[in-house]
């Protein structure tokens, strides 16, 4: 297996490298800016997976693959905001927000072994994905859910909805008079789906809606812990990486 990361900065290279090779796979080389890949991928048999920062030294990454026809795998590592977040999910293995957290490589890194396995090709659109990053367009957001309930189903707006939470490998859906729903998404799911103005994810068990927001509160570690309106089966705490991307989301 062959896996290359290509990172602006080398000291970050370096500490992914040993994060992902605590993880059981072998990193072959390390690249920083486009020029360096270009000229690499011209020269060598392309990698099966590639971790990709996005801004580099001489540019966007997204340079390289308008010059090089990549069929490689590709888990991103990036900065950027949620119009590129949104668009990455969709359309590659995986991406981690910087600071990388290491239960996130972890989760990425068992998707691509996964897919690796199967012998899945991950088909990528570079220039949609480049598209949506210079110029975020407008798209519609998910509006309602359809509950099923025995024979029947209900309809929840979006509007009712006060937190979603993952809990004994099950995704939920708690609305503001009190009640729970479960879903058929993961929370991976919803974040592709609902307005990132609106809603964040505090953690990785949590997605809250900033309408729900009763009260913010320091928490123990840095973090912060949130008090919605009737959600009190577990504590709601802003994971500490998150916190200062929290605070700039609130506004």
């Amino acid at each position: 297996m062959n896996i290359i990361i290509i990172e602006d900065e080398k000291p970050a290279a370096r500490l992914l490298q040993r994060k992902v090779e605590k993880l059981g796979l072998t990193v072959n080389t390390l690249l920083h800016s486009v020029e360096e890949a270009i000229q690499w991928f011209n020269a060598n048999t392309h990698p099966d997976l590639i971790f990709l920062d996005i801004q580099l030294s001489d540019g966007l990454s997204f340079e390289i693959f308008e010059k090089i026809d990549i069929k490689s795998a590709v888990i991103f590592t990036t900065a950027y905001d949620e119009y590129a977040l949104r668009a990455f999910k969709l359309n590659s293995i995986d991406y981690l927000l910087k600071p990388i957290d290491e239960d996130d490589l972890e989760t990425a890194v068992t998707k691509f072994k996964s897919q690796f396995q199967k012998s899945l090709v991950t088909g990528l659109d570079f220039e949609a994905i480049k598209k949506m990053l210079v110029n975020p367009i407008d798209r519609q957001f998910k509006k309602r859910f359809t509950i099923k309930m025995g024979q029947q189903l209900k309809m929840i707006n979006i509007e009712e909805v006060e937190c979603f939470y993952s809990e004994n490998k099950g995704t939920y859906l708690h609305t503001l008079d009190n009640r729970d729903y479960l879903l058929d998404n993961t929370l991976e799911q919803l974040e592709t789906e609902i307005d990132h103005d609106a809603f964040y994810r505090v953690s990785r068990k949590f997605i809250i809606p900033m309408k729900a927001i009763k009260e913010i509160q320091l928490h123990s570690n840095s973090r912060l812990k949130v008090i919605l309106p009737t959600y009190k089966d577990d504590e709601v705490i802003v994971a500490r990486e998150r916190v200062n991307e929290f605070k700039e989301w609130l506004g």
